[in-house]
């Protein structure tokens, strides 16, 4: 056994929070505790970056008319992707694929500018800058849910929409509206599977060993 491991109830309270984690979409309007909020994105600035460039950038709304817009961006999107589903139209427009206008803290968060300076780990992979991205609001993820909070990624809007309202500099991409906040309760499996939209593969079905996995 190795000395570094930790003790079995840390282990266990660390692969609880990742079963636990839920695309939350239903939030309580009930302000997030400000030193709880800094320990989520401090928590997401440790995240691993490829080269230490950390490419993320967090903007935190606190204006009700910006959310608003905000709000209005993800609706018209919405509605876009509703018609793109085709047969799967109507039954798209049920879902509750956001809680903007709930949620107690909402968070957009982009890639800086000035990427191209950090060649580190990207000359053949310019796109880890945003998997370190994506690490950052995983970190979010796990540690909203062991502080309680829910928290919920909105990929429904136009980017270039968004980097406008928000005077984002050229070169910056939001990547994620983040909805953050207390919850009456968490979805005891995913909401898409819950909503059956969707059903998660099992393990065994996504692993191979040396090559590209046969298909049956």
């Amino acid at each position: 056994m190795s000395k570094h491991r930790f003790s079995e109830a840390e282990i266990q309270a660390v692969y609880r929070v990742i079963g636990e984690r839920r695309d939350m979409r239903h939030f309580l309007s009930t302000p997030v505790n400000p030193d709880i909020l800094h320990r989520v994105l401090q928590a997401a600035n440790q995240a691993g970056s490829v080269g230490l460039m950390q490419p993320w950038r967090f903007i935190r709304i606190s204006k009700v008319s910006l959310r608003q817009s905000i709000h209005a961006l993800v609706e018209q999107e919405r509605r876009l992707t509703a018609k793109a589903l085709g047969e799967r139209e109507d039954e798209f427009m049920r879902l509750k694929v956001e809680g903007i206008l709930e949620c107690g803290e909402l968070l957009v968060v982009a890639l800086a500018d000035k990427r191209e300076q950090h060649v580190f780990g990207r000359r053949t992979l310019p796109d880890m800058d945003l998997a370190s991205v994506a690490c950052a609001i995983q970190n979010m993820w796990l540690a909203a849910r062991a502080e309680g909070l829910g928290m919920g990624w909105v990929s429904l809007f136009d980017p270039e929409a968004l980097a406008r309202l928000l005077n984002m500099p050229a070169g910056s991409q939001p990547v994620a509206i983040l909805c953050l906040g207390h919850v009456e309760s968490f979805y005891e499996k995913p909401m898409l599977e819950i909503e059956r939209w969707a059903r998660p593969q099992p393990l065994e079905n996504l692993v191979s060993e040396n090559s590209w996995p046969t298909q049956e």
